[in-house]
């Protein structure tokens, strides 16, 4: 029997819970929808991630206004997929931050991942009409960019780790409170979607850099917020458990001449009793396993989803 497309069948609301981390630190989860943050500056605001569109995003800042009515001068957007970024005109913000990978990203394949998105995970793209169009930044950079936050709030540090959840994933860390935004670098109990990923990359020396802050919060893309230590490097080496026991059930069935519906097949066995029950599993697992078999075939850079390639691959392999 053929499963339902994606998150198609997925309609129930989410209740959206906020966190206050420290003074003027805010995460918004929504069980398992992606999660939201911001960060007061002394006269200013700095919003962490956007939602899939305006009328989306409206409803986190609705929220965030009864904490503060500072503006919004920086939104960030720690990579690109649109479910994340097509939602940044409701900021006002004055400038919008990606690296520049994720920019490149952007002009690469833009369009195809909003149609595709949106597609399968039609629940998020609440009133899409809105949606102006592409989110483009007005200030890129490499590896590392400070925002000086004002009076005693300390200062907020962006940095680029390595190749992880897609090309161009960045990092907010916030030292006074050792907050850490790791956008979907790290999931805590909730699935992983690798379908643009660096999978060896990711689950060795970028995963290393992430867990090297020593966080004592930390805001993944998805799922509950971490908190100490303890918390913060569990939810890292869940990252690592998911993506390492794709690699080890992949790899084998890649070598042995196998097809890719048995690669999934094999995966899914061995991931489902740990993470078969968290959210978005099962409509990521086809995405993931088709980019690690790319990966395998020698394909560096992940091939653009569109909303034909999606249902190709989920009728081959969740059909």
């Amino acid at each position: 029997m053929t499963k339902p497309f994606a998150s198609s069948a997925d309609t129930e609301l989410k209740t959206d819970t906020l966190e206050i981390l420290g003074d003027g630190v805010y995460a918004l989860t929504a069980e398992g929808d992606p999660n939201v943050g911001a960060i007061e500056g002394e006269d200013f605001l700095v919003a962490i991630e956007s939602r899939a569109t305006p009328s989306a995003s409206r409803d986190w800042l609705k929220i965030l206004r009864e904490q503060t009515d500072k503006p919004v001068r920086y939104l960030i957007l720690t990579h690109y997929h649109a479910v994340r970024v097509l939602g940044a005109s409701a900021f006002e913000a004055g400038d919008i931050i990606m690296s520049n990978a994720s920019r490149d990203l952007v002009a690469e394949r833009g369009e195809e991942d909003w149609k595709s998105e949106f597609g399968r995970m039609p629940r998020l793209a609440k009133n899409a009409e809105e949606v102006p169009g592409l989110t483009w930044p007005t200030i890129t950079f490499d590896t590392e960019y400070s925002i000086p936050l004002g009076g005693d709030r300390g200062t907020l540090d962006l940095r680029f780790l390595g190749r992880g959840h897609t090309g161009g994933d960045i990092v907010v860390w916030h030292d006074k409170t050792r907050t850490l935004f790791a956008g979907d670098l790290v999931e805590a109990k909730a699935a992983l979607y690798t379908g643009d990923a660096y999978h060896f990359d990711w689950a060795t020396k970028t995963l290393d850099a992430v867990k090297a802050y020593r966080s004592e919060n930390l805001i993944g893309g998805r799922g509950a917020v971490a908190r100490g230590v303890a918390e913060t490097d569990a939810a890292v080496e869940q990252t690592r458990k998911f993506l390492n026991g794709m690699i080890e059930n992949v790899g084998p069935v890649h070598r042995a001449g196998g097809t890719l519906k048995e690669a999934f097949e094999a995966t899914h066995a061995a991931l489902a009793p740990d993470f078969g029950q968290w959210p978005i599993f099962e409509h990521c697992l086809p995405f993931d396993v088709q980019r690690l078999w790319d990966e395998f075939d020698g394909i560096e850079n992940p091939r653009i989803w569109t909303a034909e390639r999606d249902r190709e691959v989920w009728a081959k392999l969740q059909g």
